[in-house]
């Protein structure tokens, strides 16, 4: 009868043990989905923003390990890019980003956003040559990109020249492309030209300029209403 207490005292001491292990177990574990870290520094080659099932949203990443880019969930061929920010749609889309570098001959900074299912539209860009013939240019740019010549399509027809390495049959396909509308076309410039021209640059449908509204290096102002053609339009 003692030995059957003793070991019932036993049992209970295993129990509230038990009990209490897997309690802090569930306290730790809770804590642990619901705690946000914090750090006062990180050092990172590449950071992957993802939704709960995965889908990637967001690259923040060095120059060696930037993403290709994505069209339709699927990543494109491995290219060289520079250190920056993609953003990616959940359509399985890169659709924009900030991508920045420089060296001794050049450096710049290019914030993009993409139209849906091609490249971009919209690009806020400071871009600089060094050396004697230091030339700087920086704004807001804007493009017309037609909604049937989509990025797949692009990629698969500039790939097809790069096989011919043809560079007379290459012009004949792009001025075809341009018949049939379906080439990007410059609409908008407002900034800072290389020729130290500071104003509003504003083109046709085809991507000639049309008008502009500026104030040359000499602080001279001038306003141009040009027609397709490049006349100036009394």
């Amino acid at each position: 009868m003692e030995k059957l207490i003793k070991e019932v005292r036993i049992l209970k001491i295993y129990a509230t043990l038990l009990t209490i292990v897997c309690g802090l177990l569930f306290i730790l574990a809770f804590k642990a989905n619901s705690s946000v870290e914090h750090f006062k520094e990180i050092d990172v080659e590449r950071i992957n923003i993802v939704e709960k099932d995965g889908t990637l949203k967001m690259v923040i990443s060095n120059k060696e390990r930037q993403h290709p880019g994505m069209v339709n969930h699927k990543n494109m061929k491995q290219r060289e890019r520079d250190a920056g920010l993609i953003f990616f749609n959940s359509l399985g889309d890169e659709c924009g980003g900030l991508v920045y570098d420089a060296n001794e001959k050049e450096s710049g900074m290019v914030y993009s956003i993409d139209q849906r299912n091609t490249d971009q539209i919209m690009q806020l860009q400071y871009l600089e040559q060094a050396g004697k013939d230091k030339k700087r240019v920086y704004g807001l740019k804007l493009w017309d990109r037609p909604d049937n010549f989509p990025l797949e399509d692009i990629i698969k027809f500039e790939d097809s020249l790069k096989k011919l390495n043809d560079p007379v049959a290459s012009k004949k396909a792009y001025a075809m492309l341009r018949e049939q509308g379906k080439l990007t076309n410059e609409r908008f410039f407002a900034g800072k030209t290389a020729d130290g021209d500071v104003g509003v640059f504003i083109r046709d449908t085809k991507g000639k300029t049309r008008l502009k509204l500026y104030i040359d290096k000499n602080n001279q102002t001038h306003i141009e209403n040009l027609d397709e053609n490049g006349n100036m339009v009394k």
